[in-house]
This record gives C-alpha cells, sequence and structure tokens, in this order.
C-alpha cells in the first residue's frame, strides 16, 4: 500500500481535476507483478496500467489501491470492470472514494462479483494525497490554503515606516529582508508545485515585484495559474508578473478603467470584474465569489500567499479550509510590526477560527504548522 501510495504522489500536478491513483498488484504468490499511477493526459487509470503491465498473471492476485475502483463510464471504462474480467480476487484499498458517483458502488460491485474487498488500510495518508480533489468533487470549489511565513509573535513584516507601505496590504519579506529559511521557503516551492492556481494581493506585486511561479522544476500539467487580487487595477505595467505572463495570469477587479483593462490583455493578461465583497467600503472584490468562479475554471487547489489585509479576508470570509503556517525564530515585537492577519478581527473568542488535525513540520531552525478549518470530505448544503 505504501507503493500504491508512493506512486499516486507521482501524479502530483497531473492529475488535475481527476485523483491522484496508485495501483500495485501482486499474484498469487505474492510477488509484484504490476504498478501504475494515472496522469490526465495518459487518459488510462492507474488500474489499468497495472494490469496490462501484470497480464495474464494477475488472475488470482491482489490489487493494491489508495483509492476505491471507479465504477461508471467517464472517459474512460469502468475500472471495476476490468479487474474484474483479469480475474483479481482481492482488492486492497486505502480510502472510498469521495466522488458522489461512485463513493461505495465500485466496492459494492466487486465484492457481488465475489471479489473479497478490504478498506482503510494507511486511510489517513490516502485521504491526504486527495483531499483538494475531495474538496473539488464534493462542492465543485478549490481547496483553499492559506500559507504564510511570520515571527514567533505573528508578524509578517516589520513597521512601515513613515510613508505608506504596501507591503502592510499584501507581502511577506517585503522589509528587510526574508523572515524564513532557505530550507521553509524551499517547501513552499513544493506547496506551489501541488496547487493549480497561487493567489496574492496587489500590494504584494508593487512591494515585492514576485514571480509567483512554480520553481521546483518538476512536471505540471498546466502552468501555476498566477491570481491577483486588483481591485483598482493598480497592478504595474512593468512588473515581472506582467512581463512574464502567458495567458497564466488572472486579475480579479472591482472597478475597471478600460485603457488599464487593455494595455494588460495586451501582455496576455485575463482582467475579470467581480462584485465588491460584503464589506463594500473596503472597496474589495468578492472573495467568496472569486474563489467561486476558479472552481468554474477547474481549479481544485489555490494557495494563498497574502498580507496582512489578503490574510484576515480570506479568513473572514470562510474560503480558508487549510493552513500552512511557517514561524521563524524572531520576535519583532511593536504595535507597528505587521501582523499575520489584520483588519478588523474575530470581535469573541468563541468566532476565532478553530484549526483542527494539527501536525508540525521542521524546516532547520524554522518549524510550521499545518492543519484544517473544516472536513474536506463532506459536501456542503449547497452542493449536497
Amino acid at each position: 500500500m505504501r507503493q500504491a501510495l508512493d506512486l499516486a504522489r507521482r501524479g502530483t500536478a497531473l492529475t488535475s481535476p481527476g485523483a491522484r491513483v496508485g495501483a500495485v498488484i501482486a499474484d498469487p504468490a505474492g510477488q509484484l507483478v504490476g504498478e501504475g499511477f494515472y496522469i490526465f493526459e495518459d487518459i488510462k487509470h492507474a488500474e489499468v496500467l497495472a494490469l496490462e503491465q501484470a497480464g495474464s498473471r494477475a488472475r488470482g492476485g491482489t490489487i493494491y489501491l489508495n483509492l476505491e475502483p471507479h465504477c461508471h463510464q467517464g472517459r474512460t471504462p469502468p475500472c471495476t470492470d476490468a479487474l474484474i474480467a483479469a480475474g483479481i480476487k482481492r482488492v486492497v484499498a486505502a480510502m472510498p472514494d469521495p466522488n458522489p458517483k461512485v463513493a461505495g458502488k465500485g466496492f459494492e460491485q466487486l465484492r457481488a462479483s465475489g471479489i473479497a474487498v478490504e478498506i482503510g488500510l494507511l486511510e489517513a495518508e490516502a485521504r491526504r494525497i486527495n483531499e483538494a480533489f475531495a474538496r473539488y468533487i464534493l462542492t465543485r470549489l478549490p481547496l483553499v490554503t492559506l500559507k504564510s511565513g511570520m515571527t514567533l509573535d505573528g508578524k509578517i513584516a516589520p513597521p512601515p515606516g513613515d510613508s505608506f507601505n504596501p507591503s502592510a496590504l499584501g507581502a511577506t519579506g517585503a522589509t528587510g529582508g526574508w523572515i524564513t529559511s532557505q530550507e521553509a521557503r524551499n517547501h513552499v516551492q513544493e506547496l506551489r508545485h501541488e496547487s493549480d492556481a497561487i493567489m496574492v494581493g496587489v500590494g504584494t506585486i508593487i512591494a515585492d515585484d514576485p514571480l509567483l511561479t512554480d520553481r521546483t522544476g518538476l512536471p505540471r500539467r498546466h502552468p501555476l495559474l498566477r491570481v491577483v487580487l486588483d481591485s483598482r487595477l493598480r497592478c504595474p505595467l512593468e512588473s515581472r508578473l506582467v512581463k512574464t505572463a502567458r495567458e497564466d495570469v488572472l486579475i480579479f477587479c472591482s472597478f475597471a478603467e478600460e485603457k488599464k483593462r487593455r494595455l494588460l490583455e495586451e501582455h496576455g493578461i485575463h482582467v475579470e470584474q467581480v462584485p465588491l465583497g460584503s464589506n463594500s467600503n473596503d472597496g474589495r472584490p468578492d472573495l467568496a465569489k472569486i474563489v467561486a468562479r476558479l472552481g468554474e475554471l477547474e481549479i481544485t487547489s489555490l494557495l494563498i500567499e497574502g498580507g496582512a489585509l489578503v490574510n484576515w479576508t480570506a479568513l473572514a470570509t470562510g474560503v480558508v479550509d487549510k493552513i500552512f503556517l511557517y514561524y521563524a525564530p524572531k520576535i519583532l515585537a511593536g504595535d507597528g510590526s505587521v501582523p499575520f492577519a489584520g483588519g478588523e478581527g474575530f470581535r469573541r473568542l468563541s468566532e476565532a477560527a478553530q484549526v483542527k488535525d494539527i501536525v508540525l513540520h521542521r524546516f532547520g531552525e524554522d518549524f510550521a504548522v499545518e492543519g484544517y478549518l473544516r472536513d474536506l470530505y463532506i459536501a456542503s448544503e449547497a452542493h449536497v
């Protein structure tokens, strides 16, 4: 099963909007005879690839899967039919498929044909591999991960100084260098690689002039979609983001000045206007509608790398599913340093965002907290 999970991970950034699936087949004597993992462009599912490699040696054998075999006609015929026809006698699956079209029906078909089915081996690990797929297939919304790097006292930047500093709106590490270590920043690239899209506020573009790219060098099905919240289209035409746009930059605005919009679109940037958020006084576009729009574009995972106000807006609107917060052993202190989340904040402790299923990670002297704000395997009422 661990080998099947490792195979599934090889589909990272290559399967969206589908699930990551790995399959391993052992013959009746327990010898490995076939394996495979799914890639969207190759069409064939992991089970079929493993069966093709195993050939006749699969008969009477066991297949290990991180996800329930599908039993409906989609881009390919049902994998359950292929397993039955190949003479597989035992299926060991880490978890059921969250897709309502499958969701236990595959197991039922296999059992009805006389195949032994075992479920639950390394399930927690398997659920993490396909958490973005689960969130998307149940709600048609992307998995939203809020990522930030900060000091031990929760500061993402030093005081902005006497003049206005855009880093207070969107940038981390914009003043005085990086807060977190190189090891932590390398891991951020892994998070980017696992994501379909990355989002920042225009303040980050103005202050840091970032590229917002996936620099792992690993293969992707699509380039990382670079999303900018820019209510009044202030994104500089001379920024690296604009100069490197190759139909992979999407700007959401509330007020579209036609000339600036046309100039951005001439650089290969797509601009969409969305309504103001519930607090229209701040002039910011509605983040919940933006996340829903990304879902319509088959974005299954979104990484938010914002600053204080973007972070607060994401938390306040309830779009955040998961957090990945990096901490460096530094203390900035002071009222002027920029906090992780600004805005008005939650007024009562009972209203605070509750993070569950915490996992701690070490990156040299830094550490990170990974956790969840909701169960990703439960459909929202609006999509049941």
